[in-house]
């Protein structure tokens, strides 16, 4: 730990949790899109022939059934957390 009585040193920096948390969930929205699109690409490295068309599909509709869910949690935490931010400041 730095000591803030010597000269030359900084004290540490602590950010409030508040604006942290913020940032973090606006950097998870961002990424959120790239994910999903990993995981759609995800099927053109399983093996050809041995995959059966059935199960992509229903691979490409879950992942894209738990994209749309993940978006309205971050949409819905992200409105939080503007709204909270409104009313405190």
């Amino acid at each position: 730990m730095a000591d803030p009585s010597r000269p030359g040193t900084r004290p540490p920096v602590f950010l409030a949790r508040a604006s942290y948390r913020r940032r973090r969930l606006h950097d998870t929205a961002r990424l959120a899109p790239l994910a999903a699109a990993f995981l759609w690409t995800l099927p053109l490295l399983w093996p050809h022939g041995e995959t059966r068309v059935s199960a992509v599909l229903v691979y490409l509709f879950g992942t894209w059934g738990l994209s749309v869910l993940v978006s309205a949690a971050l949409a819905r935490a992200l409105r939080r957390s503007e709204r909270d931010l409104d009313t405190s400041g």
